[in-house]
């Protein structure tokens, strides 16, 4: 018998007349965790929606061979059948049931007469949860109440319920933080032990560089090599040059041709209370200057709070009972509402961008052009929509946004380029402050170097950029200076020169000390 569990031989997809894969081969071994990887568009997730039936047997040409047997998936629940499981970026939990009910949803555990058994199936959810690590959680509890991180495990545990043999996981930690992306990685070797193949796509090199032993290269609907650990190199730097084509021997753009100004952007003694809780102070006594032309990172670990303060920023869109003052070029403004702070020429761009960033059915044109369709896209109330057309295409060619047309749908484009877009659409309000929230999480590596370069050329015009991320590489990477903000404090402040990844968490360790005195 083969040593492969799975082999796609010759798969070939076509989207109205565009192949998105082109005779593609993936061969991988039984009881390895194998990485795909390849820039955003360049037909991963296409390839096992293929793989999983999403796309059924006859939608594509080319053979699958599972376990030594040609398979014809007709849905998901045929390949489910077999033992393949996938699991989407997009989380398919139902956010209002509980843990126990989500991990056996389509699964049910039923009596003889067909009736739902709750106490099996909360005690065989007890089970499940225990191999993910998570026997100490309350099956009970509604998954909503739970972070993104348990949730993930949650969906690794409704797979194990399914008597997973091969598992697909997508972007599996993409809205993790460090800490909670090492615990699932842990799992994912866990389950090696025990029998199961593993498929990972994701952008985090250094995550597939840890935990594969194999990886596949797919650009453009091409495969292009596969690595195997321990025989080929298996270095960022070679993925790298395999998934663009070329080698990247700097990931972060110069900065050229950029003159710091003076300060446009001051934020005074900003304090901010939670939204649910009126006595919790979220944000304590924050002050901040941007210069024109530079841009200033926002370090810090995961619930520091930068995305509480940019939110609360921009028209008070996060707390309650906020204080402090807002300048921007010199004048005091009130930003009591979005509206407030785009006319006052202040964008945020959300790390979020499915939830509060897009109208993922509408198309790009529109997308790119709603935040500033009151200011520059209409009079008396009616919209020019030929100027609206020429500013999309603009914006379309000018920050390389891949899509047949304007008119395409945002929802099927990849996640770099519906960045782009709303990018774009923030762009459009012609800003002077732009705050971006994470904006380059779920990307690859070459969809995050054409950002940088919009983040350059923002520089460039005379902007105020603000960034924020959880990639202290990116942050000393892209930034001219950083406020370190740990527990809705400013714990630090570092200048270009002393910015590293030690000085940044000294900053942190340094204030912890300070506020257990």
């Amino acid at each position: 018998m083969s040593d492969y569990i799975l082999e796609m031989n010759h798969i070939t997809k076509e989207f109205s007349g565009v192949k998105a894969l082109d005779d593609v081969n993936l061969k991988v071994k039984k009881g390895e965790i194998h990485g795909l990887c390849g820039e955003n568009g360049a037909g991963k997730s296409t390839l096992m929606n293929v793989l999983s039936g999403v796309y059924p047997y006859g939608t594509y040409s080319g053979d699958i061979v599972y376990k030594g047997e040609v398979c014809k998936f007709k849905d998901l629940k045929e390949s489910e059948a077999k033992g393949i499981v996938i699991i989407h970026q997009e989380l398919a939990l139902s956010p209002l049931l509980s843990v126990a009910e989500n991990v056996f949803i389509g699964n049910e555990q039923t009596s003889i007469k067909g009736v739902i058994d709750w106490t099996e199936t909360r005690k065989k959810a007890q089970e499940m949860l225990a191999k993910v690590g998570l026997e100490h959680e309350n099956v009970n509890v509604p998954v909503n109440s739970l972070g993104v991180g348990k949730q993930q495990l949650i969906e690794i545990a409704k797979a194990m319920a399914k008597k997973v043999d091969l598992l697909i996981l997508d972007e599996p930690t993409a809205a993790l933080n460090d800490e909670e992306s090492r615990r699932l990685l842990e799992i994912l070797l866990d389950l090696k032990k025990h029998g199961v193949t593993s498929i990972i796509i994701s952008h985090k090199l250094n995550e597939l560089e840890f935990v594969c032993d194999g990886l596949t290269i797919i650009r453009d609907g091409h495969t292009i090599e596969t690595l195997t650990k321990g025989v080929d190199e298996f270095t960022e730097d070679r993925v790298i040059k395999g998934m663009v084509g070329r080698e990247m021997t700097n990931r972060y753009p110069a900065r050229e041709g950029v003159n710091i100004g003076d300060v446009i952007f001051e934020v005074d003694d900003w304090n901010v209370y939670h939204p649910d809780d009126a006595e919790r102070k979220v944000l304590d006594n924050i002050s901040i200057k941007v210069r024109a032309g530079e841009v200033v990172g926002l370090a810090g670990l995961m619930g520091a709070g930068r995305t509480e303060f940019a939110m609360s920023l921009f028209g008070k869109s996060y707390g309650q009972k906020i204080s402090g003052s807002v300048k921007i070029n010199g004048k005091e403004v009130h930003l009591n509402s979005v509206k407030d702070a785009i006319n006052n020429k202040l964008a945020y761009v959300s790390e979020d961008r499915k939830t509060y960033g897009l109208v993922l059915i509408d198309d790009i044109k529109h997308n790119m052009t709603m935040a500033a369709l009151n200011n520059f896209f209409s009079k008396n109330g009616v919209v020019n929509a030929n100027d609206e057309i020429v500013s999309a295409e603009e914006y379309k060619k000018r920050i390389n946004v891949k899509a047949t047309s304007i008119e395409q749908a945002v929802g099927s484009l990849s996640g770099g380029n519906q960045q782009k877009v709303v990018l774009a659409k923030w762009m459009l309000t012609q800003p002077d402050v732009l705050i971006l929230d994470e904006p380059t999480r779920g990307i690859d590596v070459g969809a995050k170097y054409e950002i940088y370069c919009v983040i350059n050329d923002l520089a460039k015009a005379g902007k105020a950029v603000i960034v924020i991320s959880s990639e202290m590489q990116e942050i000393i990477g892209t930034c001219d200076r950083l406020y370190v903000i740990n527990e809705g404090q400013i714990a630090g402040e570092l200048e270009h020169e002393e910015m590293t990844q030690e000085k940044i968490m000294q900053c942190i360790m340094t204030h912890n000390r300070k506020g257990g005195e």
